[in-house]
């Protein structure tokens, strides 16, 4: 797929690792004429994340921007609990802090949860249309760590042979938040969060519809592959997702205050580094554009 970085409506530079882009002259606080969101269209297809930073957005401001590329997720994915922190329920809550914005205890069971985002994973794989888009917005950052990683899944499959890639290719996976989360000892679900979290099946190899390459869909959600032996399907996925995340394949984006990033769940995974959770605030808010079609619905070929 053929993209011209130079664009009437802003600038475009290429970051490190073979992927991603910082955009430069936009204000996302304000309205986007129909020709500026289709050059945006068009840099994601391309780049799969991009970084606006210095963006000052409210929540409104902030989900306004995401529905310019679709409708978002309905709801969030997390344990239960008797109030929420953000009072629109198509904000996810990427934080340390609880309903009063304090900061978390340390075995409280939302923080327990939450480290799980610290695993590789793609948002919403667990759900039956995983996600499409993801809008992360930076509103209070610790002094140190905190950053957020990023993998081209693209970049993933096409460093395979081929004899390799074509055996993938057939793959079904399950995915789910309770594998995931079963990882890091974490098994306190509820009989209503074990319900909501069940088991969904989407293909391990899927083509990213805007460009036509073939990606990898990986994340720590995986919890088994069909026809195959449990400890084998998930030493097949460990192997996959260290190659994908080799340290040159990285984009490593560390937050200023205020930075947006957006990427494309269906070409790339991500991961959140560790912090001093317990002594910093960390205020990350995620809006999230549902996916169209479930991965087992997309054309391969």
């Amino acid at each position: 797929m053929f993209f011209d970085t130079k664009s009437s409506a802003f600038e475009i530079e290429s970051l490190p690792a073979g992927f991603g882009a910082r955009i430069h002259g936009l204000d996302l606080s304000q309205a986007l004429s129909p020709e500026v969101v289709a050059s945006i269209q068009q840099a994601i297809d391309h780049f799969a994340v991009l970084v606006f930073a210095q963006q000052m957005l409210d929540d409104g401001a902030q989900i306004r921007f995401a529905r310019y590329f679709g409708e978002m997720e309905a709801s969030r994915a997390t344990v239960a609990v008797e109030k929420h922190r953000l009072a629109h329920p198509q904000l996810n809550d990427i934080s340390n802090l609880n309903e009063a914005g304090t900061i978390l205890a340390v075995d409280d069971r939302r923080r327990m949860f939450n480290l799980g985002n610290r695993l590789w994973h793609s948002d919403s794989s667990f759900k039956v249309k995983p996600a499409k888009y993801s809008f992360l917005h930076a509103r209070e950052i610790p002094s140190q760590g905190g950053e957020t990683e990023f993998c081209d899944t693209r970049l993933a499959y096409e460093a395979l042979g081929t004899k390799e890639g074509n055996a993938l290719m057939p793959l079904i996976c399950e995915h789910s938040l309770l594998f995931s989360r079963a990882q890091l000892g974490f098994s306190g679900f509820t009989e209503e969060e074990q319900l909501r979290f069940a088991p969904v099946r989407q293909r391990l190899v899927r083509r990213h519809q805007p460009t036509g390459r073939v990606c990898l869909f990986l994340s720590s959600h995986i919890g088994g592959i069909e026809g195959m032996p449990r400890p084998e399907a998930l030493m097949l996925i460990r192997d996959l997702i260290e190659a994908a995340t080799r340290p040159d394949r990285v984009y490593q984006h560390r937050w200023s205050c205020f930075d947006l990033v957006m990427w494309d769940n269906r070409a790339t995974m991500h991961r959140g580094r560790a912090y001093n959770d317990q002594f910093e605030r960390r205020d990350m808010r995620r809006v999230t554009i549902a996916g169209e079609v479930s991965s087992l619905d997309e054309a391969i070929c």
